[in-house]
């Protein structure tokens, strides 16, 4: 299972990109909404207490979530820095990407939640061969697209 975290409601778009290629994949996943300035005991007991494989954090501006979440756990996260008024998202990016030495955020794109959803579906299938296996499908898919 995925967990999909958002620091606030508005990060619903890009969390409408994860959980449509989820559900394409037939991935179970739950999305809260918490932030970790606002709530940090509220995330420390999620996380701790979550049965999810991987993290998905979704964050704009200052973004400390995959941080935060990555501090908590040593399952996986993956963060999507969210475009902001401010900067565009590069502070989100930078934010979300520079963490420290021995506290991993496997990063994608600004608003890159499909991508955040793809490869939390390709850690999950170091151990689904079916998830796999539609992984391989949808790459074959892409390739045949690209070729056209």
């Amino acid at each position: 299972m995925i967990s999909i975290v958002m620091g606030s409601a508005s990060d619903q778009k890009i969390a409408d990109k994860i959980t449509s290629k989820l559900d394409e994949f037939q991935v179970e996943y739950e999305l809260r909404i918490i932030s970790a300035h606002r709530a940090i005991d509220v995330l420390i007991d999620y996380v701790k207490n979550s049965e999810s494989d991987v993290f998905i954090s979704i964050a704009g501006m200052a973004a400390h979530l995959g941080g935060v979440i990555a501090a908590i756990t040593t399952k996986p996260v993956i963060g999507v820095p969210a475009s902001s008024a401010n900067l565009d998202g590069l502070d989100s990016l930078l934010s979300t990407v520079q963490m420290p030495k021995g506290v991993p955020v496997a990063t994608v794109a600004i608003d890159g939640g499909e991508n955040a959803a793809i490869l939390a579906c390709e850690i999950l299938a170091l151990k689904d061969e079916q998830l796999k296996e539609k992984l391989e499908q949808f790459r074959k898919e892409q390739k045949e697209k690209s070729v056209k």
